[in-house]
């Protein structure tokens, strides 16, 4: 199979669990979980979340991104990669000046 975000129209979802500003994201979504092509604009944040029944593996391909983990405050930029285990809480945000773009990976994602 074959995945081309590009051929995808991009979402938004403003203040996505209760983050600033808007989410923006193309994806593909089927019984396995969300292949997802995310992108934070300036400013922009996803609000903090527990993954109750799934973990999230979270590869930055442009931009730099503020973690908050589990308490801790994690800088990640393009080539990192951020892993969030089922039962634990992150949040995102995009504290520099371009964006931030990320490739996701969530099994078992409803």
């Amino acid at each position: 199979m074959i995945i081309n975000f590009d051929e995808m129209e991009e979402t938004a979802a403003a203040n996505f669990f209760g983050g600033e500003k808007e989410y923006r994201s193309r994806m593909h979504i089927d019984e396995m979980g969300k292949i997802v092509m995310g992108r934070l604009i300036p400013g922009a944040s996803i609000g903090l979340h527990t993954h109750e029944t799934n973990c999230e593996v979270m590869y930055f391909l442009e931009g730099e991104t503020t973690v908050l983990y589990n308490g801790e405050t994690l800088k990640l930029h393009a080539g990192q990669v951020h892993y969030c285990p089922k039962g634990q809480s992150h949040t995102l945000k995009n504290e520099g000046e371009t964006d931030a773009v990320f490739f996701a990976v969530l099994p078992n994602s409803p």
